[in-house]
């Protein structure tokens, strides 16, 4: 768990947490700190917890809609549906929690993964040329984005763009899913047959978030980066596809919008998971759908407008006229 500490305790936790390879060697004795794409190592936090700090989950366990499941009408899912197979939903609830799930459906091994900081939920194929890998939680941030690892290799990953950034790994890349995030009634209705993650058997306190009104802070938590330009607020919600980024509150206004040979659909009803205490009665952030011009779900990411710019400096902000 990560709580957003007051301005004083930023400053004092920001100035801790900078170290270097040589002060992380001891953690990650398996780790190849020689071979790196990270260029500025002063980027790269402590978060808090330690290495596994926070558990991922393995090899989840699932119940169906039609247990009804005790989930609240407009708290976020994570979505998965792939072709010929049960459509599966994994609560927000538990991944703010654990922040990476490794489960396989018919027989795709996927990472569902969510990074809380920067409101990045993405799911990966876990399949690589090296090996099909299985992922963890560093401890480590980068421009406040989780830092994940393979337990084969134990590289570090870059959650926001699935990359592989220090290790024998560095530069490979997964592949994103076609998949979203939505209210649990969204997904239930649609998918009155479909799967739900069942709760983990781990002491948290779910249904809580430990993060309240983060996304109606001025600035992110351990993020000494660039502010977005445009005027855009740094925690605003932007939809990224590739390199371009939507503002979410322009979609909400159009309800309906088709750019770049991209169509999106916005509705209202599901809760931010980054605003109350309980996170299924946060403010209504809407569901959005994002497909190509033959109607297919495309892979995107609904993040804060600080990371998009971050991770994408040279990036496209699609902010209309």
């Amino acid at each position: 768990m990560r709580l957003i500490p007051t301005v004083t305790a930023f400053c004092t936790a920001a100035s801790m947490s900078v170290a270097s390879p040589e002060f992380w060697s001891s953690e990650w004795p398996n780790t190849d700190f020689e071979t790196t794409s990270v260029e500025n190592w002063e980027e790269i936090m402590s978060g808090g917890p330690p290495k596994d700090g926070i558990p991922a989950i393995d090899d989840p366990t699932f119940t169906s809609v039609a247990d009804k499941p005790d989930l609240m009408p407009r708290e976020p899912v994570i979505t998965l549906e792939i072709e010929g197979q049960v459509p599966r939903a994994y609560p927000i609830r538990y991944l703010t929690w654990h922040e990476i799930v490794n489960d396989e459906v018919g027989g795709v091994p996927v990472a569902v993964t969510f990074c809380p900081l920067c409101n990045s939920g993405i799911i990966f194929d876990r399949r690589t040329a090296q090996g099909t890998l299985r992922f963890g939680v560093s401890g480590k941030l980068r421009n406040s984005d989780m830092i994940m690892y393979d337990r084969e290799t134990e590289s570090w990953w870059q959650q926001a763009i699935g990359e592989a950034i220090v290790g024998d790994l560095t530069g490979t890349e997964l592949v994103s899913l076609p998949s979203w995030m939505e209210s649990w009634e969204a997904f239930s209705t649609r998918n009155p047959d479909g799967l739900v993650m069942e709760q983990p058997d781990f002491n948290r306190n779910y249904g809580a978030n430990p993060y309240v009104r983060y996304d109606s802070s001025n600035r992110p938590f351990l993020y000494s980066g660039e502010m977005p330009p445009h005027d855009i607020p740094a925690l605003a919600r932007v939809v990224r596809v590739g390199d371009q980024a939507w503002p979410l509150a322009r979609l909400a206004e159009e309800g309906q919008l088709t750019e770049s040979g991209v169509s999106f659909s916005w509705t209202q009803g599901q809760a931010s998971g980054l605003d109350t205490a309980r996170i299924g009665s946060g403010k209504d952030v809407g569901n959005v759908r994002v497909r190509d011009a033959q109607g297919n779900d495309l892979p995107h990411d609904v993040m804060f407008a600080f990371a998009f710019h971050a991770f994408w400096p040279d990036g496209e902000w699609m902010i209309g006229k």
